[in-house]
């Protein structure tokens, strides 16, 4: 039997999707993991953290060599000072670290503020702490919020709000300003902010803003992230959260109880990761403005409605002008064709009725893509068109 709080979530829509593309051999645009590895001396530091015993339990909250990794890395990325020990938790992937901070914090009949769409553990993870979720909408086609309806789902229950950027599933990344609007709600209620910023290094158009930075947050955030989208190293599932310790008690609390620490030769590795030189880390987005613009070209030669995504892995893409009425009616039809998305429905409290969009990752080979692209052409009847980038030696970054 499955806990009353637990009955509305079924199978999460990344493990439907997936295994539908596998039984029917579809390209996987799909789900948000790379197919190919990350950099080679991240992997050879977990080779060697292996073969030199590192094989038992880490301290809880994570290894010192990568809490002050974590650390450097927020100084030189973000401009944030860290406190390594009580300032940082290192989780097994921020999915974790973002379940940590919604059940150590939240208490049955409190409320937590929003985005949608949103990535879907979001949800899942607020009924699981018996709180009630308060969405705020991003509008189409610029995934903006309108300050009203942020500032009315506050209220005296309000006691988290989940602020993703880049954002996931839209690509959007927040301004300052946005930023700004956000966090004087979050002072004036006394509430806590959880930052996932998982994609912060993946920024195509625009600049990465954490909202910690933002005055007045530094004490008052919760800032998530992870090894696995910056590095392509998603399976190894290494996340942290960072913050105030007073914030971060509650989340180290109920960290000890769902992984107590996270895998001690992968954390040795993180630490190598992050304290790669700047030269190393900048070089990490290039491939994937490639991609993006491989994918964005090719479907928009389809006859697709694309905006290339400011950051992270996804495009949201409109396919109106192909006839389809719904997201979900264009996921299958697309699956029909040899090729899987998501549909973004599975993203928000109640889903507006007849979504017009699907969401692809780009987070693949430039040969998947292509292949992808060959096959949606081929069965849309575009085959025809000069699809832009289908050919990954043809597929040049977008001027930034």
């Amino acid at each position: 039997m499955v806990s009353r709080r637990l009955q509305p979530f079924g199978t999460t829509i990344f493990t439907e999707i997936t295994a539908r593309a596998q039984a029917v051999g579809a390209v996987n645009l799909a789900q948000g993991f790379p197919d190919f590895d990350g950099p080679d001396f991240v992997k050879q530091a977990a080779i060697q953290a292996i073969e030199g015993g590192q094989a038992q339990y880490a301290r809880m909250t994570g290894i010192p060599a990568l809490h002050e990794a974590i650390a450097g890395w927020y100084a030189r990325r973000r401009g944030l000072t860290v406190q390594p020990g009580d300032g940082i938790v290192v989780t097994s992937g921020a999915t974790e670290a973002i379940h940590d901070a919604v059940v150590g914090l939240c208490d049955p009949g409190d409320e937590v503020v929003l985005f949608e769409p949103f990535y879907d553990s979001y949800h899942a993870v607020i009924r699981m702490a018996g709180a009630t979720p308060r969405a705020v909408r991003l509008h189409a086609p610029d995934w903006t919020f309108d300050p009203a309806e942020l500032a009315a789902a506050f209220g005296p229950r309000t006691r988290l709000v989940i602020v993703n950027t880049p954002h996931n599933p839209t690509g959007r990344v927040m301004r300052a300003d946005e930023l700004d609007a956000i966090a004087a709600l979050a002072i004036a209620h006394d509430v806590t902010v959880l930052a996932d910023e998982v994609y912060e290094e993946l920024v195509y158009d625009g600049q990465h803003v954490s909202i910690a930075t933002r005055p007045g947050m530094a004490d008052r955030t919760i800032t998530v992230s992870s090894l696995g989208k910056t590095f392509s190293l998603t399976g190894w599932k290494v996340g942290w959260a960072v913050g105030a310790p007073e914030r971060l008690v509650a989340l180290r609390r109920a960290h000890q109880f769902v992984t107590f620490a996270t895998a001690t030769p992968l954390q040795w590795a993180a630490a190598t990761a992050l304290n790669a030189d700047d030269a190393t880390l900048d070089a990490i987005r290039e491939p994937f403005l490639v991609r993006r613009a491989q994918l964005v070209d090719g479907l928009a030669a389809l006859d697709f409605d694309v905006t290339a995504p400011e950051g992270g892995y996804f495009a949201t893409v409109g396919f109106r002008r192909h006839g389809w009425t719904s997201d979900t009616q264009a996921v299958d039809a697309l699956m029909a064709l040899g090729v899987a998305a998501i549909p973004p429905s599975s993203f928000y409290l109640d889903a507006p009725g007849g979504l017009p969009w699907v969401r692809f990752a780009f987070c693949k080979r430039t040969d998947t893509i292509a292949e992808g692209l060959r096959r949606l052409g081929a069965g849309l009847g575009c085959a025809s068109h000069p699809v832009e980038g289908a050919n990954p030696e043809q597929a040049k970054p977008r001027p930034q």
